[in-house]
């Protein structure tokens, strides 16, 4: 198991690798100067090169990209160009909301998805199965800024149950203040997860039903639903982990748009801007630690591929 875990971890170096150069690769293909930016409209072609000099911009690309890495390596991510702060620092006060916004709809996600998913393969051709698979379908259907739209005018501006906008932050206002200002938010983030994760967990159910050991378990008087909930949820644990993994990737592709609509001061509403602004340094900071976060997350399903499958162990 131990060995397992380090050989993982040695693969995922050079995967970060790879990520680094490709996105320090694109940022530098990208239209716009930085130092022009940076100096504005009155500056002269002098003070536009002196920029580029100070920023290191006249060198090579491999030398700035070995720079940039080393500094990496350091802690040391970079300063921003509109604000002149450093880009770990800016990243890390705004990583809070994003966080708890992905935990959030992480959990409620699998919470929901699964028993939607398995409750479907039980009542396979019965209108449950139809309704199960036609809120599955608009779910992962329907944008999730849309269904934000959708829940901040109904739930919080109608009902008033929910705030609409904005973050009450642990620190200040307590874990309950600040998961109750992001429950709208992750419900709209979780609905194109909560369709995806349903539709595998009934496909991979089905053919779990389908097999020897579930007849077998009929035949001897095993009641319906510990059939279903136990024995056959429990084989298909595999490919559902490989939905929910890979689907971290759409949690951090839909935070970006979430935060924006409901004005969450996170990683994504920071990504938003940088992008606006062009600030190459914050737009890097936040790809490089966004991919590292994923690759980690792959990391961890590969793990908990050798708890629920013995056969891939080693």
């Amino acid at each position: 198991m131990t060995a397992y875990v380090i050989r993982r971890l040695l693969a995922a170096i050079p995967v970060m690798i790879l990520v680094a150069f490709f996105v320090f690769g694109l940022l530098y293909l990208a239209p716009g100067d930085p130092a022009a930016i940076m100096a504005g409209d009155a500056a002269t072609t002098a003070d536009i090169e002196r920029i580029r000099e100070t920023l290191g911009l006249d060198q090579p690309f491999l030398v700035r990209f070995g720079s940039w890495v080393g500094g990496i390596l350091h802690g040391d991510f970079g300063t921003s160009m509109y604000t002149k702060q450093d880009v770990l620092k800016m990243i890390v006060q705004r990583l809070e909301p994003t966080f708890l916004l992905m935990s959030m709809t992480l959990v409620l996600s699998v919470i929901i998805a699964i028993p939607m998913g398995a409750v479907a393969a039980w009542k396979h051709n019965t209108i449950v199965d139809r309704i199960v698979m036609i809120i599955a379908v608009l779910s992962f259907s329907v944008p999730s800024f849309v269904v934000g739209y959708l829940l901040a005018y109904s739930l919080g501006l109608k009902l008033s149950w929910l705030p609409v906008q904005g973050y009450k932050s642990i620190g200040s206002d307590g874990l309950y203040a600040a998961m109750r200002s992001l429950t709208l938010p992750a419900m709209a983030l979780g609905s194109v997860y909560v369709g995806l994760i349903a539709r595998i967990t009934r496909a991979t159910m089905l053919e779990s039903l389908s097999q020897d050991y579930t007849r077998t378990a009929r035949a001897k008087g095993v009641k319906e639903s510990l059939i279903v909930f136990k024995h056959a949820l429990k084989n298909c644990s595999v490919p559902i982990i490989t939905t929910v993994g890979s689907g971290v990737a759409l949690l951090i592709g839909g935070a970006i748009v979430t935060e924006t609509v409901f004005a969450i001061p996170g990683v994504g509403r920071l990504t938003v801007d940088a992008i606006l602004r062009r600030d190459y340094p914050v737009i890097q900071g936040v790809i490089l630690i966004f991919s590292f976060m994923y690759v980690m997350v792959n990391l961890i399903v590969d793990i908990l591929y050798t708890v629920f499958d013995p056969r891939i162990r080693y």
